[in-house]
């Protein structure tokens, strides 16, 4: 007599959805974000999704963000087209070019600048990234500082007998793993969808997802995405579908598992409590966090 097994979780289904609105970063660089924002402050363990062009930039337009602290959490640069020099008080420097990562976990704290290089700025050219913020337990918080670089070759590839592109960053999916190693179990994608093609991607239970439109429209569980917005799925599955059904299109997959902590956040520093904030802006106004080489 066998046991009858467990019924497959459903696909997942669309919670929300959010539009992305427009402001400015760092030296005066235009981006679009479809959170933080009031209604939508977080999702756990991601903190930001930033959306940076694409533009076609003259020479001399070119902008970054001038030396700066962060402390608590770490950021993801996904450089798709130009390219950013980065450095840090650490003494880490590195140029990320298009298709490249920097994954910067700032941890106990850190002073930073990504900068256009001067041969991008002196010739321009077209500009495009993609900025994510990730949060850190707590018990992580203090964790020495550290910077991981990827250039494009090193980032795996899948293409699905549909035809669909899967560039993995980190986590697994289908059937490539990302070269970065996570402090939080995620699945960081970027997915090139041909019109009329669609790709599946799991997400563990427990797990939050989301599918951000970086160009085109697509439908996810059977809902309309414009270019631009998020979808936030329920946590009602393991799998979801993204179909581009008219156009080419291109979408950021995020999924993560929730930390489940409080998350106090100012400006570059994102800690548990403002009493840790305060900390956190002390220790950077004396110089804890290290001092950018003159």
């Amino acid at each position: 007599m066998t046991t009858p097994s467990a019924p497959r979780p459903a696909g997942r289904t669309v919670a929300r959805t959010a539009r992305p609105f427009h402001t400015y970063e760092g030296a005066g660089f235009p981006v679009r974000r479809p959170f933080p924002t009031e209604e939508l402050p977080f999702v756990d363990p991601f903190l930001m999704v930033d959306q940076v062009g694409p533009v076609e930039l003259a020479p001399g337009e070119a902008k970054g963000a001038p030396p700066h602290p962060h402390r608590g959490f770490e950021t993801i640069q996904y450089v798709l087209d130009g390219d950013i020099a980065n450095a840090d008080s650490r003494g880490h420097s590195a140029v990320v070019r298009a298709g490249g990562v920097q994954w910067l976990t700032a941890g106990s704290g850190i002073v930073h600048e990504a900068l256009p290089t001067p041969e991008f700025l002196a010739s321009g050219g077209r500009q495009h990234m993609l900025q994510i913020w990730l949060n850190l337990p707590a018990h992580l918080k203090g964790t020495p500082p550290r910077s991981q670089n990827a250039e494009a070759g090193d980032l795996p590839v899948a293409v699905t007998p549909e035809g669909a592109e899967i560039t993995v960053l980190a986590g697994a999916s289908h059937g490539v793993t990302g070269p970065f190693e996570t402090r939080t179990p995620v699945l960081v994608a970027h997915g090139r969808l041909a019109a009329g093609t669609s790709a599946e991607f799991t997400a563990p239970v427990g797990h939050n997802a989301m599918v951000y439109v970086m160009r085109g429209e697509v439908t996810v569980a059977g809902e309309a995405l414009p270019d631009g917005h998020l979808a936030v799925l329920a946590q009602d599955g393991d799998r979801f579908a993204v179909e581009a059904p008219d156009t080419a299109a291109e979408v950021l997959i995020l999924t993560g598992e929730p930390i489940g902590e409080p998350v106090a956040r100012s400006g570059p520093f994102v800690m548990n409590t403002v009493a840790e904030l305060r900390e956190a802006e002390r220790d950077f106004r004396r110089g804890a966090m290290g001092r950018m080489p003159v």
